[in-house]
């Protein structure tokens, strides 16, 4: 009887949240435009409701359908607002009531109460989860100093053909940096120029491309366009599949859990959210799978032996009694939770540690260099290193990327559930199980039709152009199912624009023009290794000239092409060209598809918060 109750219950709180949505919007002075913090907007006839932050921005749950809105702000006069059931983003404008003017105190940034009934004017108010992340006025805020890191990105640039015909660098299926930009947007304010990787931006999407039918366990695509920000130069697509391999057929895992329980994770938005992700990968482990459990702090210690993926009480037991506290050992962690992973090592399985932390390390062998060589020791004895992000305030995404590119992992920011749900549930075997590992691409522009390239994004990936047949250099892992997606810009040959900042024509280099009568504008080579061998396979493909407008290739392309736009446009990069956000959403509108889990959806609203908040 019980368990009917539970799932009765399941059902009518699953209903209950189906049916309210999320809003966005602004609140600024009529008179000025100016963004006004503080602002109180709730929910009629409900406790729901939020502030907005320092821009006047705001994020609030509603229910689904038409809705009425209580915006409130001493000085200011009332407003009533009413939400229509399409809208997804509004603008409130207030207008000061000057007769109430000479009763208002500050006594706060974004605080202000009446002289009179001071002790009693503060109003009750319940913040949805789904605002986490927003700051909140008029409560007494003590704002903590944010040391978030980031690794300084220096764009690539466009390159001859003639001096410079290859382009080659390593492979990247991370995508922390877009859920960590979604986290800034949601909170109403525009990430850090740093935080975005276009990269990481666009392989965040799922893009229909065909499985490999051959022996090779990656196929790759090309195709090309104009350029819809620069419409005399032409856009290259280079796209990869990894094979999928049913969740039946994947090879045991051997999984250590690498948990920082420090101080710093004991926010809403770390470690609790932390054990919900950690519970949803639980529930997908097979009785031959196998789990330990680690955590660090001020010492690191084993929490759960090497335990069956079939005892899942067990292990969620030892999840649910974590707590945060002390100073954080990290370094001391990873060592244990490599040891740990030896103890019980497959020869024919997948050999993982996850670590999860805000990347706060202060306490142990910290440094980038000490902890790199004890994760690069481990690579070569089968050991993989995953990575997953938490928190904001002190997150430091320029170590725990490092970590994961040298640790042959994935990594990925957790900002919410649903991308919990996604790494461990949805994309379960390309999270953990790596079927090509140390992939690089190599590209020959051919002259005759290309002047000058410009890959966008991978700066952090670039090799030299000799390691592209050094077996001994790393490179990035694809999982089963993973998909990889690079754009090149290219101006096409004969284009005089822009060519003046390029080095002079070599004197002593051939300069006759290759391929006589083809009509290849590149070949894509490929090395990839399988994941339990050191020598690579090479794999290649061509392309041929096409001319062709933006609008007529497939859904996934035009994707592509909108979020790395959209990339730029956050970064304000001078490679932006004519890109707004309008051509933005009207790409991405049009290339929505399918869309089953409704990302594209969701990148559809970012497109207009970032619009806001940038406004």
């Amino acid at each position: 009887m019980q368990k009917y109750l539970f799932l009765l219950l399941a059902g009518l709180i699953s209903l209950t949240a189906q049916a309210q949505r999320n809003i966005t919007g602004i609140v600024t002075d009529a008179s000025n435009k100016a963004p006004l913090p503080g602002v109180a907007i709730r929910v009629q006839g409900s406790p729901n409701g939020t502030v907005s932050n320092a821009k006047g921005v705001f994020q609030l749950r509603i229910p689904a359908g038409k809705a009425t809105l209580e915006v409130t702000y001493i000085g200011y006069q009332k407003v009533i607002v009413a939400v229509k059931a399409k809208d997804s983003v509004i603008k409130i404008q207030l207008n000061p009531d000057n007769s109430a003017l000479n009763e208002v105190v500050v006594v706060g940034y974004g605080e202000a109460k009446k002289k009179s009934r001071m002790a009693s004017s503060v109003t009750s108010v319940k913040i949805n989860s789904a605002d986490q992340g927003m700051s909140y006025y008029p409560s007494p805020v003590v704002q903590q100093p944010n040391t978030e890191s980031y690794n300084g990105i220096n764009e690539n640039s466009f390159h001859g053909v003639k001096d410079q015909p290859l382009s080659t660098f390593s492979i990247d299926v991370d995508r922390a940096s877009y859920t960590n930009v979604r986290r800034f947007l949601n909170s109403g304010q525009l990430p850090p120029a740093d935080a975005v990787r276009v990269e990481e931006m666009i392989n965040y999407f799922d893009y229909q491309y065909k499985n490999p039918t051959g022996k090779d366990p990656v196929a790759i695509y090309t195709d090309m366009s104009i350029c819809p920000w620069e419409p005399t130069h032409q856009l290259v697509r280079v796209a990869l599949k990894a094979k999928d391999v049913s969740k039946e057929n994947l090879p045991p895992s051997n999984l250590v859990f690498l948990i920082d329980v420090s101080g710093s994770m004991a926010e809403e938005n770390k470690l609790p959210l932390l054990k919900q992700a950690m519970k949803a990968l639980v529930q997908e482990l097979r009785p031959s799978d196998r789990v330990s459990i680690v955590v660090y702090a001020g010492a690191a210690g084993v929490v759960l032996p090497s335990t069956s993926g079939g005892e899942k009480k067990k292990i969620l037991d030892a999840l649910e009694n974590l707590q945060a506290g002390g100073s954080t050992a990290g370094g001391e962690g990873i060592k244990l939770a490599y040891s740990t992973a030896a103890e019980h090592l497959l020869e024919h399985g997948n050999n993982r540690v996850i670590i999860a932390t805000d990347g706060d390390f202060n306490v142990g062998p910290s440094s980038d260099n000490e902890l790199l060589h004890i994760i690069e020791k481990e690579r070569e004895k089968g050991i993989f290193l995953s990575v997953l992000g938490f928190g904001m305030g002190n997150y430091k995404d320029s170590k725990l990327e490092l970590l994961s590119d040298k640790g042959n992992g994935n990594y990925a920011y957790i900002d919410n559930f649903e991308e919990a749900r996604r790494t461990f549930v949805t994309e379960f075997g390309g999270t953990l199980f790596t079927v090509a590992k140390d992939v690089k691409l190599q590209i020959e522009f051919n002259p005759k039709y290309v002047q000058a390239y410009r890959l966008v994004g991978y700066e952090n990936r670039m090799l030299q152009n000799e390691d592209f047949n050094n077996d001994k250099k790393d490179a990035g892992e694809m999982g089963a199912g993973h998909t990889v997606t690079a754009l090149y810009e290219v101006i096409p040959t004969g284009n005089k624009e822009g060519t003046a900042n390029w080095v002079d024509p070599l004197k002593y280099q051939q300069q006759t023009i290759i391929g006589g009568n083809t009509a290849e504008v590149l070949t894509v080579k490929l090395r990839y290794k399988e994941p339990k061998e050191n020598t690579s396979q090479l794999i290649s493909k061509v392309l041929p000239w096409k001319d062709q407008q933006i609008t007529a290739l497939p859904d996934d392309f035009q994707m592509a092409t909108a979020v790395a736009a959209f990339g730029m446009l956050l970064r304000n990069s001078e490679y932006k060209g004519n890109a707004t956000y309008d051509q933005v959403l009207t790409l991405a509108n049009k290339a929505k598809g399918e869309d089953p889990e409704g990302y594209r959806a969701e990148f559809v609203q970012l497109v207009k918060k970032a619009m806001i908040i940038k406004n």
